[in-house]
């Protein structure tokens, strides 16, 4: 089902860059303070392309997006970026320590073009919702500098782990770089047709998950539908052709992707836990009177958030969400009565019911602390943070009223989720570590 192609990508000529200078994290996971001191690492950081400064003055001539443009532009002609003389895919690993833990893993996949598909068509499968002016930040990004910079995060499934032994075959890594989280990734060059045919034949009959990058993606899916029309062309994958590897129909017909196995231990998602903030006479007795009806409430002893975290991994089950509240009068663990969820949340499907997030946005912060979809949407009493530590201190130090510390969605909920056709609410799923930004570019012209 699944249709991938290699590509002669844009790489970053190491004969004038240190790569560690110039690639980066997504550009959604970048702060204002890692934005400042990508600019300042390197004159040719991908910052200036992905999330590029507004400057004084800014207008439909000169903007980041023109001047993402110019700089791709004048990096390619000064053999800043240099294209691969042959097609290629690129294995992929990145070895790091899960947060908050001692324990050590890698994460294995591979970087490729896949093919663009609807939804509809039930090859590739979201799991959460999206907001519609992110995909236009990056619809303007892709028309001004008609390059992918930055691949978006697939999941497949294969118990035989075939493409892993055709990529990985111990060979010394052409790219090593350290992030800032101390994650080491590595990148393999495959350019042997018969590996690459291999390959593509592994993921035909694939399904395919998107872990991170649904902006992306579905922004790319509208560019291409736009791009097909204006030459003609269906949006479908073109019939093999005997001998040659395979390409999309036009450019625009496939992204950058990389391809990650559901089976893969190295798989890691962290929970982003809830601050609430700025609410109008809040009272920590009340809401806990209030989450009565669906939750058995227990106070706690432990105070340290790796300690609470602890109890609401220990007390995690299939069929009843765990959750701990941080209050400055104390911490509760909150357990949901599973048939008062269930009549709470009937018109939920009973996937999405059992949730940590779901309980958690739709029976305590919409119907105990009042707040509206439209307020979380636009995050103005809630924050979300990985870090259960910093999370609880905004509590204890006055930020915040409570903090929710939650479990992480897994990869079997996830897997159920997208493949019923449903969705999960935004940041549901915190994928770690992020695929880093300019080991690879794909240039559409």
């Amino acid at each position: 089902m699944a249709s991938i192609y290699p590509f002669r990508a844009l790489r970053y000529n190491p004969a004038k860059v240190n790569a560690q200078d110039v690639v980066t994290q997504p550009y959604d996971k970048i702060s204002p303070a890692m934005q400042a001191r990508y600019y300042q690492s390197s004159p040719y950081n991908l910052i200036r392309v992905i999330l590029g400064l507004h400057e004084p003055g800014d207008d439909e001539h000169n903007n980041v997006y023109t001047r993402a443009a110019r700089d791709l532009a004048a990096w390619r002609k000064d053999g800043i970026l240099i294209e691969e003389s042959d097609p290629a895919i690129y294995a992929y690993s990145q070895t790091y320590i899960v947060p908050n833990s001692t324990e050590q893993r890698e994460r294995r996949g591979f970087i490729a073009l896949g093919q663009l598909y609807d939804y509809a068509e039930q090859v590739i499968f979201r799991h959460e919702q999206t907001l519609s002016k992110p995909k236009s930040d990056r619809l303007n990004l892709f028309k001004a500098t008609r390059a992918y910079c930055e691949q978006i995060y697939l999941l497949y499934s294969d118990p035989a782990f075939a493409a892993e032994s055709i990529l990985f075959t111990g060979a010394p890594a052409e790219v090593e770089v350290v992030d800032e989280y101390g994650v080491t990734h590595r990148l393999w060059k495959i350019s042997d047709p018969a590996a690459i045919a291999a390959v593509c034949r592994v993921m035909a009959d694939k399904k395919l998950i998107i872990a991170d990058g649904h902006h992306r993606y579905e922004t790319s899916v509208a560019y291409a539908r736009e791009r097909a029309a204006e030459l003609g062309k269906p949006l479908t994958p073109p019939a093999a052709l005997a001998g040659k590897l395979p390409s999309p129909s036009f450019p625009e017909a496939a992204m950058m992707m990389t391809f990650v196995n559901m089976e893969d231990p190295g798989i890691t998602i962290l929970p982003t836990h809830r601050v609430v903030f700025g609410l109008d006479g809040f009272s920590p007795a009340q809401m806990l009177n209030g989450l009565a009806r669906t939750f058995d409430v227990m106070k706690l002893t432990e105070t340290k958030a790796s300690d609470l975290i602890a109890q609401i991994t220990r007390a995690a089950r299939p069929d009843r969400v765990s959750l701990v509240a941080v209050t400055r009068e104390g911490n509760y663990m909150l357990t949901g009565k599973p048939a008062a969820v269930d009549s709470a949340l009937s018109t939920i499907s009973p996937l999405q019911r059992r949730l940590d997030v779901v309980q958690l946005h739709s029976l305590i912060l919409e119907q105990v602390l009042g707040l509206t979809p439209e307020s979380v949407r636009e995050q103005r009493n809630l924050r979300y943070l990985r870090d259960p530590q910093e999370a609880a201190d905004q509590v204890a130090s006055g930020d915040a009223d409570v903090t929710f510390l939650i479990n992480p969605c897994t990869l079997d909920q996830l897997k159920d989720i997208a493949f019923a056709l449903d969705v999960m609410p935004q940041k549901s799923t915190d994928f770690y570590p992020k695929l880093l930004s300019g080991l690879a570019i794909y240039a559409l012209d």
